[in-house]
């Protein structure tokens, strides 16, 4: 499957260069933010003070380029008697928990956004295990470089379905513009410093294959081929 989109003037010029500003003027203004942040993750949760996460990116050659993006770490690594992590609730500290309700976690992207690896707008980057989920028409969706906000994240985030949501992304890559952009960042800090809302909005939902399980939209045989799938590519990735 090879994923190929026309992109406009903006898309292929500008955007990038305002990427590059934005993301510099906010490390640069933030610089004393992201320092104390790290010092309390290093004393609270211990190290690395920074998570890296794979995640699905702009197409190179036609095929999705897997990435890694940070955040600033959110949970304690602590096990129970046999060696086991603990379950995500018991690991999550109440400043792991602000980190997340204030997006502050989310600072680091900033340094995915100067590298190139994702935009200020566009699709929310999902995990691999749910991309291998999507159908050729909702894969297009990485077409467009995954951003730090999008269309899906400001039109009812965990109100709505994971198809709902796609559709979301496939409407922003119809069009897109600085004017749409602009609008898509407004609300964005609209909801963030105002709401209290997270971009990160299906971490509490279930993944899209399991949705897709539940709903019996997909058979357990090809979940498992899909899920072993992903793992692959998870696994082809470490080894770069």
């Amino acid at each position: 499957m090879r994923l190929e989109r026309k992109r406009g003037f903006y898309e292929r010029y500008i955007k990038r260069l305002l990427d590059i500003i934005c993301s510099l003027l906010a490390i640069v203004v933030f610089c004393w933010l992201y320092a104390i942040i790290a010092i309390v993750v290093r004393i609270k949760m211990g190290s690395p003070v920074l998570f890296e996460q794979p995640r699905p990116g702009f197409v190179k050659n036609g095929k999705e380029r897997i990435f890694d993006m940070y955040k600033f770490r959110t949970m304690t690594d602590e096990k129970d008697e046999g060696g086991n992590l603990l379950p995500d609730e018991a690991r999550l500290p109440k400043f792991g928990k602000m980190l997340r309700a204030t997006s502050l976690d989310e600072l680091p992207e900033a340094f995915n956004i100067l590298k190139g690896d994702m935009s200020v707008i566009g699709p929310r980057p999902q995990l691999v295990r749910d991309m291998v989920f999507m159908d050729e028409r909702q894969r297009m969706r990485h077409t467009a470089k995954p951003g730090l906000s999008g269309l899906a994240q400001v039109n009812g985030r965990n109100a709505v379905t994971w198809e709902e949501k796609l559709e979301w992304d496939l409407k922003y890559i119809e069009k897109i513009s600085f004017l749409g952009d602009l609008k898509i960042l407004l609300r964005t800090v609209k909801n963030v410093f105002i709401k209290g809302e997270s971009s990160e909005e299906l971490d509490v939902t279930d993944d899209f294959g399991d949705a897709l399980l539940k709903t019996g939209k997909v058979s357990k045989t090809k979940y498992d081929a899909l899920q072993a799938h992903a793992n692959n590519l998870l696994k082809e990735h470490e080894e770069r």
